[in-house]
């Protein structure tokens, strides 16, 4: 209930600021800008931050920073693997529902979402054993997308014009 409220409060704020919110799906497709991919994603109100599946995780340095290089399921064919390198923005430990703790490396990604181009920290986890590849929290969604939790698939990642 908090969060209901929590969200028309935005809502209402960025109608105060004359900002336009898109509304979506539970699940949309959304577009990883910087390698031009599109996986179909949760978008999950619940969360607060976004996770990627990540595998073949590999730490590395460049220019003096960590990095991560990473693959993820290549959408059009589950037998390949897209690589994607980031620098590491920090390392979180996440509470499960199980009460364990996971370490879990996190970067900035820019995701397409519908007509939003929004960028946030996104923590790498394997996510093999889930239904989808993203989860979009609330730190990429707070203040520009609205969640319909009846409606799924309501708007192709089109962010052309912003990504130039």
């Amino acid at each position: 209930m908090l969060l209901g409220m929590a969200l028309l409060m935005q809502a209402a704020a960025a109608h105060e600021s004359g900002a336009s919110m898109a509304i979506l799906g539970t699940v949309e497709n959304v577009r990883i800008v910087q390698e031009d991919v599109v996986l179909e994603a949760r978008m999950d109100t619940g969360a607060t931050s976004s996770s990627l599946n990540a595998l073949n995780k590999e730490r590395f340095e460049k220019d003096g920073e960590d990095w991560i290089r990473f693959e993820i399921i290549d959408p059009d064919d589950e037998d390949k693997r897209v690589t994607l390198e980031r620098p590491i923005e920090r390392i979180v430990s996440i509470r499960r529902h199980s009460g364990d703790s996971q370490e879990r490396p996190v970067v900035r990604m820019e995701f397409c979402i519908g007509d939003q181009l929004l960028t946030a920290d996104t923590s790498l986890i394997d996510r093999t054993a889930l239904t989808y590849q993203a989860l979009i929290g609330r730190s990429h969604m707070a203040g520009h997308i609205l969640v319909d939790s009846g409606a799924e698939h309501l708007r192709a990642p089109d962010c052309a014009a912003d990504a130039q």
